[in-house]
């Protein structure tokens, strides 16, 4: 029997994966190769534990360490800002579970996940614009894996080291050190998926035992914790509050706001929705608050004993006075760096870029593309300005994901109710074909999401009145200003509501799957 004459065979297991029948292989190289297949039931080991580990491992890490400085920077106390930090998890957990649910039922990466909604050409839309995404924060971090060697080793090396002769504006020896950890780290990535889940599961323990240590290091240091924890807010509980409150959460929403779409990448190898669940329920808001509660102490700390406080956890490292401690201290943010930047910012470029061009471009490939674009960015610039950082690079790749995330949770739980036809999502003219490959309608919710969730983008004056951020200050778009403070959730909203709308009001033939059984498996089948 031929695939075209039966297109909705698929194998369902008692736990609700599914898979492909044995025998039935995907042939076609436009849409298809061995990291976009389907992960088969088997090989879907991952258990609670391992997604655990993998929030532990990508949420300690030196940008998370500094999110409540920015926060304290623009006048809340820590309180606020570790509440702030807080919320924004327990609310991006949602739509991170309602996306990992299909990773694990069908086994697929998100860009496949996306051809069911966007069409099998146009999920490269809103796969690209992910992987632009993680391709910045790549050049993020790896600069600041870099940085870490530099200035640790400057203390074990001396001043010859630190004051070496500049080269665009930063030391020979500061470009070493970043390309010597941007080499480590393709190192790493040219082993593949399973060695990321192993350093996972060990890096995880070691860096929350490296964090704890620096806490009792600066805690015995300053005899307590200093000034730092006892600070009033600038900004009280009033409207003062509320006005930077707003962005800021959805500032802090955008810093994961990029895993929500592509965490199917991640738990396609899911051994159970239980695992997956359980797994980033107990990883990620609880990490990330306790990460930020930690910062917070170590920071008052060495307020207490410099005088000033010190967010970058690099920076006060390097003040130790052991050799053995500072070695530690390098261990312990190379590997933090490490696990967070293969895990959340290569893995998801490299399966986007393959489902761009399956023929020549493997996961491997895809992943060192993603390397040598992170070069050529200057990421520094992003962290170097709270106001840029938060509201402008968080809050606008915030709302331009969440208008992404809207579309692909309305189609897979509201129209589909969680049902697809695996086969089909490598199959042309198939179901998820619609025109030409491309889903009208959810590129026009993706457009108009957009539009609404970061047209109104703002620049704030400081009080010497500079502008802070790249925008006017009235906004890109003035009459849509007041959403900007609200960009994730604008994003979320608009395109879920307006994809159901449009899909209700123009429904594409043999495009929707919920009333459809599993056929009995098959063998021998071919998807050409």
């Amino acid at each position: 029997m031929s695939a075209a004459a039966q297109p909705t065979s698929q194998t369902a297991h008692p736990d609700g994966r599914i898979e492909l029948p044995a025998g039935l292989t995907l042939t076609d190289p436009r849409f298809a190769n061995e990291d976009l297949k389907p992960v088969p039931v088997a090989n879907r080991r991952w258990t609670t534990y391992n997604f655990l580990a993998l929030w532990v491992g990508m949420a300690h890490n030196i940008p998370s360490w500094t999110l409540a400085s920015g926060l304290v920077a623009l006048g809340m106390d820590w309180k606020q800002a570790v509440l702030t930090i807080a919320l924004a998890n327990v609310i991006v957990l949602a739509p991170m579970l309602l996306t990992g649910h299909a990773g694990t039922r069908y086994g697929i990466p998100f860009p496949v996940f996306a051809r069911a909604s966007f069409g099998l050409r146009g999920a490269n839309l809103p796969a690209l614009v992910r992987a632009l995404v993680a391709c910045a924060w790549f050049g993020i971090q790896s600069w600041i894996g870099g940085e870490g060697i530099f200035l640790l080793s400057g203390k074990l090396l001396g001043h010859g080291w630190q004051n070496a002769s500049p080269i665009g504006g930063y030391p020979w020896t500061q470009w070493l050190s970043f390309f010597l950890f941007w080499a480590i780290e393709l190192a790493v990535i040219a082993r593949g998926m399973e060695t990321l889940r192993r350093i996972e599961n060990w890096a995880a323990p070691f860096v929350i035992a490296g964090a704890l240590a620096l806490l009792v290091w600066i805690s015995v240091k300053a005899g307590g914790f200093g000034p730092l924890l006892s600070q009033p807010t600038k900004l009280g509980w009033g409207s003062g509050f509320w006005k930077v409150f707003f962005p800021s959460l959805m500032g802090m929403i955008g810093f994961w706001s990029t895993l929500s779409l592509n965490i199917p990448d991640f738990t396609r190898f899911g051994g159970s929705q239980r695992a997956q669940i359980r797994g980033q329920a107990l990883g990620l808001p609880t990490t990330m608050t306790l990460f930020a509660l930690l910062s917070v102490l170590v920071t008052s700390g060495s307020q207490a004993v410099y005088g000033t406080p010190i967010w970058d956890p690099i920076a006060l490292a390097a003040k130790m006075d052991s050799v053995a401690g500072v070695l530690l201290a390098l261990l312990t943010v190379l590997i933090a760096t490490l696990s967070v930047n293969i895990a959340a910012n290569v893995v998801s470029p490299a399966y986007d870029l393959a489902n761009l061009w399956p023929k020549l471009i493997n996961f491997r490939t895809g992943a060192l593309i993603t390397c040598v674009v992170g070069v050529a960015i200057f990421p520094w610039k992003l962290v170097s300005n709270p106001h840029i950082y938060i509201f402008t690079w968080l809050g606008v790749v915030g709302g331009l994901l969440g208008t992404v995330a809207g579309v692909l949770i309305a189609d897979y739980w509201i129209l589909r109710r969680t049902h697809l036809q695996l086969a089909e999502l490598y199959r042309p003219e198939g179901r998820y074909w619609y025109s030409g490959g491309w889903n009208w309608r959810a590129v026009a919710a993706f457009v108009v999401g957009g539009v609404l969730a970061v047209g109104g983008s703002y620049s704030t004056v400081d009080a010497k009145g500079v502008k802070q951020g790249p925008f006017p200050t009235d906004g890109l778009i003035p009459f849509l200003k007041p959403l900007a403070d609200y960009g994730w959730a604008v994003g979320v909203a608009s395109a879920l509501v307006l994809y159901v709308i449009l899909t209700r009001a123009a429904p594409a033939v043999r495009s929707v799957d919920a009333a459809e059984p599993v056929a009995a498996p098959l063998t021998g089948d071919t998807v050409a």
